[in-house]
C-alpha cells in the first residue's frame, strides 16, 4: 500500500497561512464586540434598596466569600444578577446555517484533490 504524501509549502506560504489565521480569530473574537453584538447582552433585575444575601439567591459560604473578597450585598448586586440574553431570531439561524454548509462547501471543493489521493493510496 502506498504512503500518502501531502503537498510541500514553502516557508512564505506558510507565514502568510499563520498571519491570516490570527487576524481571522482576532477578527471572530473582537468584530462583535465592536459591532455591539454580543457582550452586552445582559439584563439586570431593578436593585433592591436594602439587599440580602438570600434576596440574591447567595447561600451562607457564598456570602462569605463575596464577604472576603471585600462584598457588600449592595455591592455584588450587579455582579450576581446580570442574566445573559440568549435569545436568537430564525433568520439569524438560518444565516449561521448557512454559513456553515458555505464553509464546508469550500472545504470539500478546495480539498478534493487531496481525498481522492487519500481514498486511493
Amino acid at each position: 500500500m502506498a504512503h500518502y504524501e501531502p503537498p510541500k509549502q514553502g516557508k512564505v506560504s506558510q507565514l502568510f497561512d499563520v498571519v491570516v489565521l490570527v487576524v481571522l480569530t482576532i477578527g471572530a473574537l473582537f468584530v462583535p464586540l465592536w459591532m455591539g453584538m454580543a457582550g452586552a447582552a445582559k439584563t439586570v433585575t431593578t436593585p433592591d434598596p436594602n439587599p440580602t444575601w438570600e434576596s440574591l439567591g447567595q447561600n451562607a459560604v457564598q456570602a462569605a466569600q463575596y464577604e472576603k473578597l471585600g462584598y457588600t450585598p449592595t455591592s455584588a448586586h450587579d455582579l450576581i444578577l446580570p442574566l445573559f440574553d440568549y435569545s436568537f431570531t430564525a433568520g439569524a439561524l438560518v444565516v449561521m446555517i448557512g454559513v456553515w454548509l458555505l464553509y464546508y462547501c469550500l472545504m470539500m471543493r478546495f480539498s478534493v484533490d487531496e481525498i481522492r489521493q487519500v481514498i486511493a493510496v
